[in-house]
């Protein structure tokens, strides 16, 4: 489609160059279908990043020895996709980081060609806070945070967890820009779980879940899709953490108190009704405790060997 209002494109990825009107352009896979910028309104210029030479993925020794990835703006799913595959991403052997297993899965999630792949990047997904933006799913249940370049020259770090803060709506200030986003080496070693479902068959997601076992007695869950902006909560089994951290009883009747309370209001679109896009996440909830922790977590009994939705990750053979 074209975008009527633009009167410029220039290849920039520098804030200082910023000013009133302007849309940052990455692969502009919803600036282009939609014909305007969905956060902004409509452009007069399009400064285009796509040309500042990012390397796509770079790996990283973090602070305890682990190899951090850092995912460049301008990534395209296609290249991130692809990261799965490697036998030894990052230098190490791939089955030592089953985090990489929630890519080709959320991948998946944009129900798009190969072509939109090769288009569309990691750092427009999340920019653009669509509630079923996967990357942004990805990125949260990652605990990546986003580097940001500002137009005084200064950089800062947010939690992509905390960046996205409504549809369409991020802590993305006056002409800011995101550089990078830097996932721990931890949360790729930690065992996954991911659910996703649609109201029609591979559809756009009305309920995307995805937990991480950060012990033998917790996990982290993260939910999107249902709800405007990302919900994140620990669950543990472990009775004493429970009372000093906050974090929510493993327990069905817990967890669904405490996602509900934190969503406030579920998502309403034509993608899913509002009472149906929470019964969803409660059943994919009860599903992702029950096998990250079987045995442990309590109330899921009905949902042990359950899968519901039309997406999972497929494990890779030992």
């Amino acid at each position: 489609m074209d975008v009527t209002s633009v009167d410029e494109v220039l290849m920039c990825a520098d804030p200082r160059e910023w000013r009133s009107g302007d849309s940052w352009l990455a692969g502009g896979t919803v600036l282009y279908s939609y014909g305007t910028d969905v956060t902004r309104g409509a452009p007069r210029r399009l400064l285009d990043i796509t040309g500042a030479g990012w390397r796509p993925l770079t790996w990283h020794e973090d602070a305890a020895g682990e190899p951090a990835l850092e995912i460049a703006a301008t990534c395209r799913v296609a290249d991130l996709r692809a990261l799965a595959d490697e036998p030894r991403p990052g230098g190490v052997d791939r089955a030592t980081l089953p985090g990489l297993d929630l890519i080709p899965p959320v991948c998946d999630s944009f129900v798009a060609s190969w072509k939109i792949w090769h288009m569309s990047t990691v750092g427009g997904n999340v920019a653009t806070a669509l509630p079923a933006g996967p990357l942004i799913s990805l990125l949260t249940a990652w605990d990546a945070t986003a580097l940001i370049l500002r137009p005084d020259g200064r950089r800062r770090r947010v939690a992509v967890a905390d960046l996205v803060v409504g549809a369409t709506r991020t802590r993305l200030g006056y002409g800011e820009l995101i550089r990078s986003f830097l996932v721990p080496g931890a949360s790729l070693r930690q065992r996954p779980a991911f659910r996703r479902i649609s109201l029609t068959e591979r559809g756009r997601s009305a309920a995307l879940l995805i937990g991480r076992r950060t012990s033998e007695r917790s996990l982290r869950l993260s939910v999107t899709a249902s709800v405007a902006r990302p919900v994140m909560l620990d669950l543990t089994a472990d009775t004493e953490l429970d009372r000093r951290s906050g974090a929510v009883r493993a327990d069905a009747g817990a967890w669904r108190t405490a996602v509900d309370r934190a969503a406030g209001r579920w998502y309403d679109d034509v993608h899913g009704d509002p009472a149906w896009r929470r019964l969803m996440t409660h059943r994919l909830g009860d599903e992702i405790l029950a096998e990250l922790l079987p045995g442990i977590a309590t109330g899921v009994d009905r949902a042990e060997g359950r899968v519901t939705g039309d997406l999972r990750i497929e494990r890779r053979a030992a």
